[in-house]
């Protein structure tokens, strides 16, 4: 089969003649139509972890949907031609934070298109446990990036949110904008939308209705101490501290941004104290598939006009090397839509 295999560091090779997985027992064999292309890949590229270390050779893309091509003997709610999404995350249900509830800190993290091969390939497979149904009226596409939608769906669980709320992402990578969509689905009062592309923050104006800020040509526009709910979405010092400051008395920050290992950033502890902030972190996705769904099944979310690049295999490496710019979101078209 057609794959395409991170052959080392820095190094994507398209094979024509790859081994097509074989089905265990207790796994779905899954013919690949659509694999997004998020940042975690771009580090991965790079030699830096993302949920887990990427070992090469291994065939990245752990956002995807398809088709079953294929069920084990032990499956038991999926027959060959069901369309499905794949929860790349595989927890021991073992270690001490699968049994105190916290699977996302799981020790022993296995993770499909990071771990073991993914969705950049014609077929791959995954336990049954994390492949779910896609609905009728959601087309294979945008289940592609029911991964993303569940990772932001998982940060925004973390927040308590309330109708009389304002909310200010800083960030208007993929991620950034689809927080932006579910807090608003959450009945959070006002949602503004920090970034740094006009392009990107007309087009959430425009299907959206979000304020935007452009928080390279604007920075004094984000005003200190005003938001009630204040999400990171960029993982740079200067942005997180941006956030702690805008945060308003009583507000919350949460820390989504993925952030270099070695990065650190300032904050004034008295004001943590004196604002009674709540600062949180947010990790993967965990059993936030079903609540992601849901959001697209809805119409609550809608990723279709966040997407600006569909790619091939051959043009996936020009992009997480940074050769292609200006890409909002890029996803490949592995096979047809009926897969």
């Amino acid at each position: 089969m057609k794959a395409l295999v991170m052959t080392a560091v820095k190094k994507l090779e398209v094979k024509d003649d790859y081994k097509k997985p074989e089905v265990k027992p207790n796994e779905v064999l899954v013919h690949t139509a659509w694999a997004g292309i998020c940042g975690t890949d771009k580090a991965l590229y790079n030699g830096l972890p993302g949920s887990a270390d990427a070992v090469p050779p291994i065939v990245l893309g752990h956002e995807n949907s398809g088709v079953v091509a294929a069920v084990g003997s032990d499956v038991e709610d999926f027959k060959v031609g069901d369309r499905v999404s794949v929860d790349p995350n595989i927890y021991c249900h073992k270690c001490f934070y699968c049994r105190t509830s916290r699977p996302e800190l799981c020790e022993h993290l296995d993770a499909v298109g990071v771990t073991r091969d993914g969705g950049f390939a014609e077929f791959f497979t995954a336990p049954e446990e994390v492949v779910y149904h896609v609905p009728d009226n959601v087309s294979l596409e945008a289940a592609a990036v029911i991964e993303p939608i569940s990772c932001a769906a998982h940060g925004v669980d973390l927040l308590e949110t309330h109708p009389y709320q304002t909310a200010l992402i800083i960030g208007d990578g993929f991620e950034g904008q689809l927080i932006a969509q579910i807090l608003k689905s959450r009945g959070v009062k006002e949602v503004t939308l920090a970034g740094t592309s006009d392009e990107k923050l007309e087009n959430n104006r425009k299907h959206f209705g979000f304020k935007t800020i452009n928080n390279l040509k604007n920075p004094d526009a984000i005003k200190p101490d005003t938001y009630d709910i204040v999400v990171e979405a960029v993982g740079l010092p200067q942005t997180q501290e941006q956030a702690v400051e805008a945060a308003r008395r009583g507000g919350q920050v949460l820390m989504f941004g993925v952030g270099n290992p070695d990065s650190e950033f300032k904050v004034n502890t008295y004001k943590v104290y004196q604002k009674q902030l709540h600062i949180q972190g947010s990790f993967i996705n965990p059993y936030t598939f079903e609540d992601s769904i849901a959001l697209l099944q809805s119409g609550d979310v809608d990723p279709l006009p966040l997407i600006s690049n569909v790619l091939d295999f051959a043009h996936v490496e020009d992009f997480v090397s940074g050769k292609l710019g200006h890409i909002s979101k890029a996803i490949v078209k592995v096979a047809g839509e009926d897969a």
